[in-house]
């Protein structure tokens, strides 16, 4: 047997990372997290990116067609959770909208809290108004109809014309992606206080009163609690 003929064949990486056990695919979403959010986007060339996950640019090509390719998997990294996490709560009608709603709110910033990176900051970038992110964009539409779906099965919401509700909705998803700046503000705050208090503001906009603030709260965080 020749020296070679137990060798895995495999892509040649370029320079050695550390072992961190992710897929080749994986290190390259992980290396380009990194360093779209501490260099930027547009001053990263896949060259950087492929160099920082161990691997020869040629060998990143087998995995991704570009570098907006790469941005726009990241992206769609962050909604399709939240996506899940928003269906589920959607379905579950046994609960308050109101308590379903809180519990969107603090999981999606959770969800956006998540990791080292503030993968969020990527939604700024001008390039992600291009057709090449149409897929996130459907996807984040797709979020905010559950956002508004809750809203209109609350006692307030219900009540709500169609041009208050669209405009309630739109501030409830906003207000909820306001942690991405927050976070960029100050990275060291901390994630679950924020959460509660963004949920806590969310129910305000859907125009529960502060009686009832608490009681729902607890509902919310009974649900999140059911889906661990």
């Amino acid at each position: 047997m020749s020296p070679s003929a137990g060798r895995k064949v495999g892509r040649p990486r370029a320079q050695e990372r550390p072992a961190s056990g992710l897929e080749p695919r994986e290190e390259v979403l992980a290396a380009a997290a990194e360093l779209f959010t501490t260099h930027g986007y547009t001053a990263t060339s896949t060259r950087a990116v492929a160099e920082r996950a161990g691997l020869r640019q040629a060998s990143l090509y087998h995995y991704f067609d570009g570098k907006q390719a790469i941005l726009a998997a990241l992206l769609e990294g962050t909604v399709h959770p939240s996506l899940d996490v928003a269906r589920e709560l959607v379905a579950r009608s046994g609960a308050a909208a109101e308590a379903r709603l809180w519990a969107l709110c603090h999981s999606d910033v959770m969800l956006l809290c998540r990791g080292p990176h503030n993968l969020g900051a990527l939604y700024l970038l001008p390039e992600v108004q291009t057709e090449r992110f149409a897929v996130f964009h459907r996807v984040r539409a797709e979020l905010k109809a559950c956002y508004g779906e809750l809203l209109v099965g609350t006692e307030r919401g219900a009540a709500l014309g169609p041009q208050e509700r669209a405009l309630r909705t739109d501030l409830l998803l906003g207000l909820t992606e306001s942690v991405i700046l927050i976070r960029r503000a100050d990275p060291a705050r901390d994630p679950a206080a924020l959460a509660v208090a963004t949920a806590d503001a969310a129910l305000r906009i859907a125009g529960v009163p502060e009686r009832s603030l608490a009681p729902l709260r607890r509902e919310g965080q009974q649900l999140l609690a059911a889906q661990r």
